[in-house]
Order: C-alpha cells, then structure tokens, then sequence
C-alpha cells in the first residue's frame, strides 16, 4: 500500500512528470529561433557566410578606392606645388627683365654724359627694387641704435660707441628676406658694452 500511494503522493514522481514538460518548451522556444533540421540550420549558415562574404569584398572594394584617392590626390598635390615652383620662378624671372631691358639700352647708348649714365643707372635700381619687392624680396638695412638681432644681422666687429650696449652702429652691407626668411644676415658693427 505505502508503495501504491508513494508514486501519486510523493516528488520525485512529479519531477519526471515536470522535465518533459520544460523540455518541451526549450525545444518550442528554441525551434522558432533554429531551423528544425540540420539541413536547414547548415543553408542558413551558408547564407549567413554569403552575406558576410559581400561585406567584406565591399569593404575591400571601398578600401581599395580610398587607397586610389588618396594616391590621386597626393599626386595632384606634388603636381601643383611643382607647377607653382616654376610659375613662382617664372613671375620673379619675368619681373627682372625690365631691368635687363634699361641695363642694355644703357649700355647701347654710345654718347652719354655722366649725369645720363647716373639718371640711368638710378632708374634701373628703382626697377629692380621694385621688382625684387614685388616678389617679397625686402632689405634688411638696421638703423643706428636699434637692438642687435642675430637672426636678421651679423656682427662683424664690436666698437665703442656712445649708445646703448648690443645695439647697430653702422651698416656695412644691407641683409635681405624672402617672405620672411633670411637670404642673407645685413653686416653690421655692434657697440661695446662700457
């Protein structure tokens, strides 16, 4: 009797009674998710692969442009900064050649009197002046006093002088920039310090 009444009252008969249950619905839950066949499951798998192969070969074709691009554009950029080096070398050539022009009419002019020779030779100065400044060419000529810069002048002797000390005397040779760059240092001498 205890052995009749132990299946229909006791747990562990219900436990069992309980697993295929939850078996049951593991395998509904999971059978909407997964294909219900291996072959299923192996065609959705193929399709996933296929799909990821076409993103990857389009990210490498988009690599691949990019890569083009940028090597175009590089290009283009060493060919403009080329073209303007010999555009920029022919404006400032350009520039001179009315200097060169005044310099041999000078020169053609046979019979000129001093006070010719010099009016010319000042008009050509002007000229090329003006196209050296034009192409950013500008002087670098310190007046009396003013403080000694080693990155615009070079000293070439200290002499004693009633002014300040590491300041300009005289200029010896006028210095010139290029667009802010030293072509060459102006020579100066430079006052002691007492």
């Amino acid at each position: 009797m205890s052995e009749s009444t132990q299946p229909e009252n006791s747990q562990p008969s219900e436990a069992p009674q309980d697993l295929p249950q939850s078996d049951a619905q593991h395998q509904d839950s999971q059978g909407s998710q997964d294909p219900a066949t291996p072959e299923e499951a192996l065609a959705k798998a193929m399709s996933e692969v296929a799909i990821l192969q076409a993103k990857v070969s389009e990210l490498q074709d988009q690599f691949l442009r990019g890569q083009a691009d940028v090597l175009n554009a590089r290009k283009r950029a060493d060919e403009e900064v080329s073209k303007a080096r010999k555009f920029a070398l022919e404006s400032f050539a350009e520039s001179l050649l009315p200097v060169i022009d005044s310099l041999e009419a000078g020169l053609a002019f046979k019979d000129a009197t001093p006070e010719q020779i010099m009016e010319g030779a000042q008009a050509t100065l002007r000229q090329l002046k003006s196209a050296l400044e034009r192409n950013k060419v500008l002087a670098i000529e310190p007046a009396t006093g003013t403080k000694f810069d080693p990155h615009q002048h070079q000293a070439i002797s200290m002499v004693p002088a009633e002014q300040e000390p590491n300041t300009v005397v005289s200029v010896l040779q006028k210095g010139y920039s290029i667009a802010e760059r030293i072509l060459r240092p102006a020579l100066v001498t430079v006052s002691q310090s007492n």
